[in-house]
């Protein structure tokens, strides 16, 4: 359905962030310019999820500029698949919720990604059901999105989305990253963590690609997570089905490349829970709303 939220509720949401943003880049400008983390904060890594999506449509290029103006590096999106074979960043594997397909293709329903083409969905506009200012906005192409990222200097938490109805999602998302220069060492070793719900997906990824950081999205059970660990590097849960001692069990383990597994939790976009979860000792937080958690538990 495509439902559009009261312009003014998001003027003024946005309007405020503007204010927050002065105050932010005083202070970020510099290190947001580096190659490495923000300097002199500490606590789990903040991910904005699919951008400042509490504040600027998901999945769009707004969101992620947001995301860079509000002081926070790492940004999480989804790829799926176009019919024509366009990978496209958008997370529901309909177009109906986050765009106008339903008023320019009323025949096509259920509107699924992918049973359009790329230049069909080029023309959807996928801003304006979160507020008037975002009016315009488009559904990026994944090289789109890299582009963008690369501009400001970003790091990205890649997700496959249902691999399932995309076969070789994988291995195409792989050389459209070695096309935009997403494979080279550097951003492999810093700036790049692909990740699924699917094991089969990730387990591809490590296969294709076995330098690359990986996470499995999910909760398993404690006896099962030796297994991940042959694949993964990562275990990315929601945050309503972990305990501390669940994390300090991922933890004790070595992932695929030698190093202790590590825990980002999704999705919290509240301080109370933020603090909970900080106090599990999870590594990074996947949140709508970086800013709440920032000032929650000093993230970065």
């Amino acid at each position: 359905m495509y439902v559009v939220r009261p312009a003014a509720a998001a003027a003024a949401a946005f309007t405020a962030l503007l204010g927050f943003t002065c105050t932010v880049l005083g202070s970020t400008a510099a290190s947001a310019s580096a190659g490495g983390p923000l300097d002199g904060l500490s606590g789990p890594v903040v991910y904005a999820h699919r951008g400042a999506s509490a504040y600027a449509p998901e999945n769009t290029l707004a969101s992620i500029d947001l995301a860079v103006r509000l002081g926070f590096r790492w940004v999480e999106n989804d790829v799926q698949r176009t019919r024509d074979g366009e990978l496209v960043v958008i997370h529901d594997d309909t177009l109906a919720r986050t765009t106008n397909v339903e008023q320019l293709f009323p025949d096509r329903s259920p509107w699924k990604v992918k049973d359009f083409t790329a230049a069909e969905i080029a023309r959807l506009d996928a801003g304006s059901w979160f507020g008037a200012e975002f009016a315009g906005a488009r559904v990026p192409t994944l090289r789109q999105y890299m582009v963008r990222v690369q501009r400001n200097q970003q790091r990205l938490l890649l997700e496959i989305k249902k691999p399932e109805l995309y076969p070789g999602i994988e291995k195409q998302t792989l050389e459209l990253l070695q096309e935009t220069g997403w494979l080279d060492e550097r951003h492999v070793s810093q700036r790049l963590v692909v990740q699924s719900f699917s094991a089969d997906s990730v387990r591809i990824v490590h296969q294709l690609r076995p330098d690359l950081v990986t996470a499995f999205l999910g909760t398993p059970k404690v006896a099962d997570l030796p297994r991940y660990a042959q694949f993964t590097d990562r275990i990315n849960p929601w945050h309503t089905t972990i305990t501390a001692e669940w994390v300090a069990a991922v933890h004790g383990l070595l992932g695929a490349h030698g190093r202790a597994m590590e825990v980002d939790t999704w999705i919290v976009d509240d301080a109370t829970t933020a603090r909970k979860v900080a106090g599990m000792g999870v590594d990074g937080i996947i949140t709508n709303a970086p800013d709440v958690v920032q000032e929650a538990v000093g993230g970065f």
